[in-house]
């Protein structure tokens, strides 16, 4: 690893910085979205449907692109953001939001998947008892769904950390700001004589999507058994 430089390393710490947020603040948004889709009615499900894939069937860039319309400092969101001193264009938040929302796809199917499964009737049976939506919702149905919302946490984790296209387009590359690690990878791999550099950086991002994975199969065992011990 001797061939990176310490503007490498500042670049593995902001992609860790970025995916780590872009779970943490996506991951209710995500499950919130998965419930409706799980539990709504048709036309609702349908319009979740189609936002919550869009990100996966669009160009990155033209993600980046849409992020840049909308959050940037002239935006039609960006601009009242930027009143209350909320900026995202050209800043770590700004890779966060573009990191976020191309995982947000890949967080919610899971999750969704889990919810769908669970048996209705016990929901039904605790509604006639008297308990109340959000008690119905943290005693029942996140306890037995949580295997589901673990792996889309990690699946939204390793998309974020890998995150290049919409990135790149919404914020740019810039050293110590917006520079992630595949933007580097990328520039080292456009640089001539940077090929021990670019082989380097790729080895620290399959260092890090190995413990993601060793990280997600004890996290889905743990929830696992956690779910079965709720029901």
């Amino acid at each position: 690893m001797s061939a990176l430089t310490p503007e490498d390393w500042a670049a593995v710490a902001l992609s860790l910085k970025v995916a780590l947020a872009a779970t943490v603040f996506g991951l209710p948004l995500a499950l919130l979205t998965a419930m409706a889709q799980a539990r709504g009615r048709y036309p609702v499900r349908v319009l979740l449907d189609g936002l919550v894939t869009l990100p996966l069937v669009l160009p990155p860039v033209a993600t980046g692109y849409v992020l840049l319309l909308l959050f940037g400092r002239r935006g039609a969101i960006g601009a009242l953001l930027e009143k209350v001193g909320i900026v995202f264009a050209f800043d770590w938040t700004g890779a966060a939001l573009a990191a976020g929302v191309m995982a947000f796809p890949l967080m919610v199917r899971p999750m969704r998947l889990a919810i769908e499964a669970l048996d209705r009737e016990v929901d039904e049976v605790a509604r006639t008892l008297g308990a109340r939506p959000l008690v119905r919702f943290f005693r029942i149905t996140l306890p037995l769904a949580l295997p589901g919302v673990a792996a889309g946490a990690i699946l939204g984790f390793a998309k974020a950390l890998g995150e290049f296209g919409a990135t790149i387009t919404f914020v740019a590359a810039i050293p110590g700001e917006t520079l992630t690690l595949p933007a580097a990878i990328y520039g080292a791999t456009q640089s001539p004589g940077d090929e021990a550099r670019a082989g380097a950086l790729c080895l620290v991002a399959a260092a890090i999507a190995v413990g993601a994975v060793l990280i997600s199969d004890a996290v889905g065992r743990m929830a696992t058994r956690a779910s079965r011990g709720a029901s």
